[in-house]
């Protein structure tokens, strides 16, 4: 029975034993130290050593008691740690060892938990610094990318058709263009006499002016409810002049860039030119009236535009007159571009269609004449379109104007109209003169506008004028 018991502890501890062995050694050394002072006996442990290095030991056939079977000094023990081991579990263990092999054991329990903690610290913080520096180099990336912008390609809009509708719209009045500029432009002439487009016919009411408009109430009258068919532009010849136009008024942004003008110089001509360029950089325009801030209507839109578009003439007045504001203003120097015989004089008010207004603008040869002889008492604007309109277009020209001026009391300036002058009776004489021709027809209307009414003039002319010419209520 006591070999039985003994043979199936022996197996047990030779199954624990094997696993167990790397472990156990310093736990040998401390009991050994334990026992060396003296251990009471308290448990036996019986260990096979034999079994211990070898796979397969034999067994003992005769029981024994422990200390016989396993004798720590024995000759055939080749691990000195293993018979510390078994010396030690052969030896009674004490109270104070069994406390010192709890006090190991917490203090290893403790020395793992704060292992364990330890590790996951330094994985925590190495998971950590990597965070960190991937934040920091998406941080330096996005701090570069803000210093070194690359600009990407924006996706391009489809190119502008450019068709004829941008090459008909006219720019605006006030351009930054040189007068060389504006009149190689504007002389631009297509070839094709047909139209490629819808076109409503309008007239070009050019104003020469020293400053503002000062009849442009009766004018805003007069254009009222004819948009479309008609084109505003203002030469101020006293260009430092603050010139203030109400921004509802027909007059507001129809000034073109302007130079000074002095009465009787050749830069008179170089205005009236500026004008007529401008006028032409609309296609629209077919006919060209040049006014003065004087001047008045003496019938209703709708009168005078009927007979400038149906027109088959020119309106430059033009005749040939002897004495010293006649012949005597012509310069020898002149021939041979221009002789004697065909020095002409008239006024300056004049109206006429595009193709004439083309010539006058592209001239060179006779405006050159003009510019280097006829200035100061030559009065350059009373000579140089009668005779150029007389040599080059006289067929197509009545020799007459459509502005009517009383230069019956003589002197260099015409009769001026102040307020007592304007009544319902003098306007309808004005209006009424059939001594005129109309398209080779005798015709009751002979002058579409009058001069030279002043400001003081204006009341009475609101009051008068708008219905007896029938203007647009």
């Amino acid at each position: 029975m006591g070999q039985t018991k003994w043979s199936g502890r022996l197996r047990r501890w030779r199954s624990h034993a094997r696993g167990a062995t790397p472990f156990l050694f310093p736990i040998i050394q401390l009991l050994n130290r334990s026992r060396a002072r003296g251990a009471t006996p308290i448990i036996y442990v019986a260990v096979d050593l034999h079994h211990l290095n070898h796979s397969h030991p034999p067994l003992h056939k005769s029981p024994s008691p422990p200390s016989a079977i396993f004798n720590p000094t024995m000759k055939n023990n080749q691990n000195p740690s293993m018979a510390s081991l078994f010396k030690l579990f052969n030896a009674p263990l004490h109270l104070s060892n069994l406390f010192s092999l709890m006090l190991f054991f917490l203090f290893g329990l403790c020395f793992g938990i704060i292992l364990t903690f330890h590790l996951k610290n330094v994985s925590f913080n190495l998971q950590f610094s990597r965070s960190n520096a991937t934040t920091t180099a998406y941080a330096t990336v996005a701090a570069i990318s803000d210093l070194v912008t690359v600009s990407l390609p924006e996706s391009t809009p489809p190119p502008e058709k450019v068709g004829l509708k941008n090459y008909l719209t006219p720019p605006e009045p006030m351009h930054d263009m040189t007068d060389e500029e504006l009149i190689w432009r504007a002389s631009m002439v297509p070839k094709a006499g047909d139209y490629p487009f819808d076109r409503t016919p309008k007239v070009a009411f050019m104003f020469l002016t020293r400053g503002p408009v000062v009849l442009s109430e009766l004018w805003e009258r007069f254009f009222k409810g004819n948009d479309g068919l008609f084109s505003i532009y203002v030469h101020s010849s006293d260009s430092s002049a603050n010139v203030t136009v109400p921004e509802d008024s027909v007059f507001s942004g129809r000034r073109i860039p302007s130079k000074d003008v002095e009465w009787g110089k050749v830069n008179m001509i170089e205005a009236e030119r500026r004008l007529l360029a401008n006028a032409l950089l609309d296609f629209s325009n077919q006919r060209f009236v040049l006014l003065s801030e004087a001047c008045i209507p003496l019938f209703n839109f709708s009168t005078v535009y009927t007979y400038l578009i149906n027109s088959e003439h020119n309106f430059v007045e033009s005749y040939d007159l002897e004495g010293p504001v006649g012949r005597g203003r012509y310069s020898p120097k002149m021939a041979p571009t221009v002789d004697i015989e065909e020095w002409r004089k008239g006024s300056q008010w004049f109206e006429m269609d595009r193709d004439l207004a083309i010539e006058v603008i592209s001239d060179k040869m006779y405006f050159s004449v003009f510019h280097d002889f006829c200035d100061g008492q030559c009065y350059a604007d009373e000579h140089y379109l009668p005779t150029f309109v007389t040599k080059r277009f006289g067929q197509t020209n009545a020799n007459g104007t459509l502005t009517f001026v009383d230069w019956a009391k003589g002197g260099p300036h015409p009769t001026k109209y102040m307020r007592n002058d304007v009544t319902e009776e003098f306007l309808k004489k004005l209006r009424n003169d059939t001594s005129c021709e109309y398209n080779v027809k005798k015709n009751q209307i002979c002058h579409l506008f009058a001069r030279k009414f002043t400001s003081h003039a204006l009341d009475r002319l609101l009051r008068i004028a708008p219905r007896l010419m029938q203007f647009s209520l």
